[in-house]
């Protein structure tokens, strides 16, 4: 077949001519020859297309190898003489016929262009956390006023995956804390003669601080990743795009079930892990501190207020409000393939845990301050 390839190589430019049939059988040897020219910088590279007779989708992998050149020499690709049929068929197979220098970099405006660029990422960011609170929020006003919106089933299998699924976990290192905690706490007050004080250490610190933030701690790790996993796989298998097309709304759909499920089952999570430290507790103070445990248990109560367990539910709910709201948006956020999906998950716990720690923070300065 009549095949030409002419290169002239005119410092600092590269022009070329290609000419005949550039197909299948003809392709292989041209990129061989064009494979020979290095990657020396040039100015730029004009390639003259007026002798091509016929080029196939082989015939336009030339035409890219050309474009990768120019990008590596960082120069700009200029296509001259081009027949309607090459055109026809790059513009098919959607290959740009003009590819311009890449525009020289400003090393002085390093610094804040920086700046400019977090500063415009960090206003996007709010923004799309004020538009997804805003669409949950009206979505869980919406369920106020047409609660037969709420799919019962979904809601019924999320109470089950955040709290019953956890109920061993959850025992296991409440009773743990609490053990841990009266055993310590008992090395100081047996010096003044204060066991019986390990009860209302174990139980003031369980109900107002350490039972719900560990609660949440734990559904982070598990719930709240799970949530953004769930709903990431979705945006990659474009499962939300398909929601959308035929008319759900993806917040009443996947969203709302996963936050009412979590607000519901966390603050009894975390009152039953109160139980188990309080039991932790008093397996220390029978054994170890000569305590009845009738004794233990009539110190618990006395040193409780019903305020105290209403504080710890109301915190709960907080944090498990937050938790899957994290999970939920990270997992929507999710862009690209499993990889994201995995960032994703890890950012959720991270961000979950942070947050949770944060409110519990505020939460402590209000108490300090107000007080029934």
């Amino acid at each position: 077949m009549n095949t030409s390839l002419t290169i002239h190589q005119t410092s600092p430019s590269l022009s070329m001519s290609l000419g005949g049939t550039l197909d299948l059988h003809t392709t292989p040897d041209i990129l061989h020859r064009l494979e020979g020219l290095g990657r020396s910088r040039s100015g730029e590279i004009r390639v003259d297309l007026s002798q091509v007779e016929r080029m196939d989708d082989c015939g336009a992998l030339i035409i890219v190898h050309l474009q990768n050149m120019a990008t590596a020499r960082n120069c700009a690709l200029h296509l001259d003489n081009m027949p309607g049929h090459v055109r026809d068929l790059l513009k098919f197979l959607r290959l740009d016929t003009e590819q311009p220098a890449p525009a020289p970099r400003r090393s002085g405006a390093g610094l804040l262009a920086r700046f400019g660029a977090k500063t415009l990422e960090m206003v996007d960011q709010i923004s799309t956390h004020t538009l997804f609170v805003g669409d949950l929020t009206l979505t869980l006003l919406s369920l106020v006023r047409h609660p037969g919106c709420l799919r019962l089933g979904d809601l019924v299998s999320y109470m089950q995956r955040v709290g019953v699924d956890a109920l061993p976990i959850v025992a296991l290192i409440s009773f743990l804390m609490g053990l841990i905690m009266a055993f310590m706490s008992a090395v100081q007050l047996q010096q003044f003669g204060a066991n019986i004080y390990v009860a209302s250490l174990v139980a003031l610190a369980m109900v107002r601080e350490l039972g719900p933030i560990m609660t949440a701690i734990i559904v982070a790790g598990r719930s709240g990743s799970a949530f953004a996993a769930e709903i990431g796989t979705m945006k990659v298998s474009e499962e939300v795009d398909a929601l959308i097309t035929m008319g759900f709304r993806p917040t009443m759909f996947l969203v709302a079930p996963k936050v009412i499920a979590s607000v519901l089952v966390v603050p009894l999570l975390a009152m039953y892990s109160n139980l188990f430290a309080i039991a932790g507790g008093l397996l220390i103070g029978v054994t170890a501190l000569d305590l009845t445990p009738s004794a233990y248990m009539i110190q618990t109560m006395n040193t409780l207020k019903i305020f105290d367990i209403g504080w710890g539910f109301f915190k709960s709910a907080v944090f498990a409000l937050l938790i899957a709201s994290v999970g939920c948006f990270k997992g929507y956020q999710v862009r690209g393939g499993a990889a994201s999906v995995g960032k994703a998950t890890t950012s959720s716990v991270v961000t979950g845990i942070f947050l949770v720690v944060l409110v519990d923070s505020i939460l402590a300065v209000i108490l300090r301050y107000w007080r029934p």
